[in-house]
């Protein structure tokens, strides 16, 4: 795809590295999560401890997984510790990759590469990648990891639909060859997105459940595609026919016996490789939390919190009784404790219930500002009764609205907009690029959507893309903090629907 298309992609490919260069000059962004990263990363680097400094001394921690600290740690081990704008000259060429990936993902999804060309081209122009290249934050490696992930799976898959079918019986030996590599490959990308954010763990859910559930519906493999990898045998690894110009080699691994391929030994192989694989890696960080802060901790704390850190949890419960949007996570979660609740910014619906007992709460935290534990279980009590009183929308209509708002919000958090774009109060510069970025963003989940409505049977194994976004989505309803920034993992899989959508036609070459 890319010889045959040199100047397509070498023209898309500077305005992409143009777009991110742009955000990279312009809105480069170093948040209070990225000092966290940073100061782990130079204390790691220069003084062999995975900690944060607290009053002039390092203090081991696990609020964080190491893998973005890990990534920091190399780029100021080659270019001096604090080098920021090398490490995000280093994520911009990341970003560039994710790219490829998504072109290659579509392609083989959707049996066409002009498909490719169509997915490389939004992602490469997708303003919402291109800006978190220009940040310090883990999103740009938890996509590309995300991209290579799905790509090696659907690699796999394709790989074992076409040993799953009826081809096979027609196939010599040297034709013959288990698709183990690819799962391997597909398990150390999701141990890569766990190490980088314990969310990473849903990609893993999604192509887990999908292999055992979904997959072995199709015909013979685990697919349903060995039927359509006779009508487009060219498509499926790498451009080339898949079996005829495969370079093998003469030793094969071969955990089946016979000729025939067997699929319910196959799954297992392909769950087993994954999960063990993606898993791995947390093991030496389970036994470092155990051996160095004597509490056994596979992932990090569900807060981001010290070792010694109270959560308060309470609020965090009262908080999830009302909070809805990332208007409130940046006007009262992200300031407690510390800064007053202003009762005029909470919604309605945060005093519809309980009012009289959750003012005076209000009144009595903002006198001292502090979240003590009397406090939080008062937050706790208030939240308890809230529950008791509107259950539903507890469970289930907030979930809903927020899983909305991640997903529709214009994506302006890392730019000078305000948050209440709606109210259109502010600068009319950064006002017109709020609406123009939620125009953007419909745009990809409108082609998506269509995708999924019309072009369902020229995709692929469609389900295991639909199957991740779901999951994901769902997860972000039950979290009290909703932010836009953690939908853009599944950005990838709404790219390759998108491009299924645009790309108009089927391709075979």
């Amino acid at each position: 795809m890319l010889r045959e298309h040199r100047r397509f992609f070498l023209w898309a490919g500077l305005g992409a590295l143009g777009l991110r260069l742009f955000f990279f000059i312009y809105f480069p962004e170093v948040t209070d999560d990225s000092h966290v990263y940073v100061d782990l990363a130079g204390n790691w680097l220069q003084h062999g401890l995975y900690g944060q400094t607290e009053s002039g001394q390092i203090v081991p921690a696990d609020s964080r997984l190491p893998g973005y600290p890990a990534f920091l740690g190399v780029m100021f081990w080659v270019f001096g510790v604090g080098k920021i704008r090398a490490v995000l000259a280093a994520q911009i060429l990341v970003d560039l990759g994710s790219c490829l990936l998504i072109a290659d993902l579509a392609r083989r999804m959707s049996a066409g590469r002009w498909a490719g060309r169509v997915a490389f081209l939004l992602a490469g122009l997708c303003p919402f990648l291109a800006n978190y290249a220009g940040t310090v934050l883990t999103e740009t490696l938890e996509v590309f990891f995300t991209a290579l992930a799905l790509d090696c799976a659907v690699a796999a898959l394709n790989r074992a639909s076409l040993l799953g079918g009826a081809s096979l019986d027609d196939a010599s030996d040297d034709e013959v060859q288990a698709p183990w590599p690819l799962w391997a490959a597909t398990g150390a990308s999701i141990g890569a997105c766990i190490l980088l954010r314990p969310d990473g763990g849903i990609l893993l859910a999604a192509v887990a459940l999908y292999v055992a559930v979904a997959a072995p519906k199709g015909a013979s493999g685990f697919g349903r595609e060995s039927a359509s990898l006779k009508r487009c045998p060219d498509t499926n690894l790498g451009g080339n026919r898949a079996v005829e110009n495969a370079s093998i080699s003469s030793r094969r691994f071969r955990p089946f016996s016979g000729k025939r391929f067997r699929p319910l030994r196959a799954l297992v192989v392909a769950e087993m490789t994954v999960i063990i694989i993606a898993l791995a890696p947390l093991v030496p960080w389970t036994a470092r939390n155990w051996a160095t802060l004597h509490q056994f901790q596979p992932l990090a704390p569900r807060y981001a919190t010290d070792v010694d850190e109270v959560t308060p949890r309470g609020f965090n419960r009262w908080v999830r009784t009302w909070m809805a949007d990332y208007v409130s996570v940046e006007e009262i979660y992200w300031n407690v404790p510390g800064d007053k609740i202003d009762v005029e910014k909470l919604p309605r619906r945060a005093l519809d219930s309980a009012k009289d007992a959750t003012l005076a709460l209000i009144a009595d935290y903002n006198a001292t500002q502090q979240l003590t534990p009397q406090i939080d279980a008062r937050f706790d009590e208030v939240a308890a009764q809230r529950i008791r009183k509107h259950p539903f929308r507890y469970y289930i209509t907030l979930p809903l609205v927020r899983m909305a708002d991640v997903w529709l919000r214009p994506r302006t958090e890392l730019l000078p907009s305000d948050p209440r774009w709606w109210k259109f109060n502010d600068d009319p510069k950064w006002s017109a690029v709020a609406v123009g970025l939620g125009v953007i963003n419909l745009f990809f989940l409108v082609a998506a959507g269509l995708a999924l409505i019309f072009k369902r049977a020229d995709i692929r194994y469609v389900g295991l893309l639909v199957c991740f976004v779901v999951l994901r989505s769902a997860f972000l309803g039950t979290i009290e903090s909703p932010e836009t920034r953690y939908t853009l993992e599944c950005y990838p899989a709404i790219i390759v629907l998108a491009s299924a959508m645009l790309s108009g036609r089927r391709e075979t070459v």
